[in-house]
């Protein structure tokens, strides 16, 4: 058990804490971004928890990254059952991003009621 020291500010004890892993770097991109947004509004709990243990960005970059694979997982199994492949995108590159897009639309829905708002 570690001891807990102090300084003094004012007439007040102030602890000297330091989070641990507070110097790792971590990736949070858009997917993290959305679940911190989610956490704070709707699961204050587990939102305050990760806080406490020092590991909210360790959990969104993991979700950052768990959700980046999926969706492209995702779109490639859509592409390929839907035959949206570089034939199409030589022929008729309009009708290619218009189903792509409408992929990834898709794609996106399906993680972020799979992962993201969970």
């Amino acid at each position: 058990m570690s001891k807990i020291t102090y300084h003094k500010d004012g007439d007040y004890l102030i602890p000297d804490l330091i989070m641990e892993n507070s110097n790792e770097d971590y990736h949070i991109g858009k997917y993290g971004r959305l679940r911190l947004s989610y956490i704070k509004e709707y699961k204050r709990g587990l939102y305050t928890e990760l806080i406490i243990n020092g590991i909210l960005s360790k959990h969104l970059s993991d979700i950052e990254d768990s959700a980046t694979k999926r969706i492209d997982t995702i779109i490639k199994q859509l592409a390929k059952s839907e035959n949206i492949n570089e034939g199409l995108k030589s022929n008729n590159q309009f009708a290619w991003v218009q189903a792509m897009n409408n992929i990834k639309n898709r794609a996106e829905e399906i993680v972020y009621n799979e992962i993201i708002y969970v």
